[in-house]
């Protein structure tokens, strides 16, 4: 990349997290999801300039290394800052990783003049931990350990995720390296019609359909790693009408997905609210994933950053 007269150069982007993921399991013997984005957004501010060294936020050591992997592959070898702005707790299901490691990707890519495709983004990406789908537009179905294949679906439906946080944290590094091969190949036909029976409804626009993959996918998941909220939200989600449950594979997050057409989210909200006083609860809208730019979003950007920085990199 040439570097020559550059003064500073300035990139932006944000990218979705999410309520786990509507289904998660293995096909042909690959595992792989399909996440289940919503509307808060990791925001990454990316500048470059002649010094020598990086400012870089000190607590996110994985959009770091991101950082360094795509500066390796655009040729970069000038100095710069990252800062972040990610407003969710960490291993509970928001797959916030991912969406500071891809809003930091497409912000380094946009200040450089590179307008990073998804599937590079996930290469480089899923080189430094397993990656949700929400690295691609729309809902996806991918590969996240491995990233050797995706399937764009569709667009994200017109629905809405009561997300109920139990709180808590799953290691997902420590949880990613169990071998789950043996779990995977018994539940390999049920995993096969779950995305399947995700993939019709998508087709139909049957929201219905969509939440019943969810919920199978919550359900066979319990044998690989326990939710002991699941009853309880299945039970929920059957007396205020939702469409299904949905929940993270590697945390500890459930979701209610809700039409709005049919229910009125606000009074599900506030009754879930009153029931499970336990719990944080709160509604967000299903979105697409991919990048996106933050001011059109509204959300901040320019130079602010929820963690503090350092100039070692």
């Amino acid at each position: 990349m040439d570097e020559a007269g550059l003064t500073e150069r300035t990139g932006y982007a944000a990218v979705p997290a999410t309520c786990g993921e509507l289904v998660q399991g293995s096909l042909d013997g690959i595992p792989c999801l399909v996440s289940c984005p919503i509307d808060v957004y990791s925001v990454a501010t990316v500048r470059l300039d002649q010094d020598t060294h990086w400012h870089v936020p000190m607590e996110r050591s994985k959009s770091v290394a991101a950082l360094q992997a795509g500066l390796r592959h655009l040729g970069w070898s000038g100095g710069g800052s990252l800062h972040l702005v990610s407003p969710l707790p960490v291993g509970r299901g928001y797959g916030t990783s991912t969406a500071d490691l891809g809003a930091t990707l497409y912000a380094l890519g946009n200040a450089c003049g590179h307008m990073f495709t998804p599937s590079e983004a996930a290469r480089l990406a899923v080189s430094i931990e397993p990656s949700d789908s929400t690295l691609f537009p729309g809902l996806t179905l991918f590969a996240h350990r491995s990233g050797e294949f995706y399937e764009t679906l569709a667009d994200a439906p017109p629905l809405w995720v009561v997300v109920l946080d139990p709180g808590g944290e799953v290691d997902t590094l420590a949880f990613n390296r169990c071998d789950h091969r043996a779990a995977l190949r018994r539940l390999a036909g049920e995993h096969r019609q779950m995305f399947d029976m995700l993939r019709q409804s998508l087709r139909d626009k049957d929201w219905g359909l969509l939440g019943e993959a969810a919920s199978l996918s919550s359900r066979l998941h319990q044998a690989i790693l326990l939710n002991p909220w699941l009853d309880d939200a299945l039970k929920l989600a059957k007396s205020v009408r939702a469409l299904g449950v949905c929940r993270a594979h590697s945390g500890t997050l459930l979701g209610l997905l809700l039409d709005a057409a049919r229910v009125d989210v606000t009074a599900v909200t506030a009754h879930i609210v009153r029931q499970f006083p336990s719990l944080a609860v709160h509604a967000h809208r299903l979105v697409g994933g991919g990048a996106v730019n933050p001011r059109a979003l509204n959300l901040a950007a320019a130079g602010k950053s929820s963690v503090d920085c350092t100039p070692d990199m």
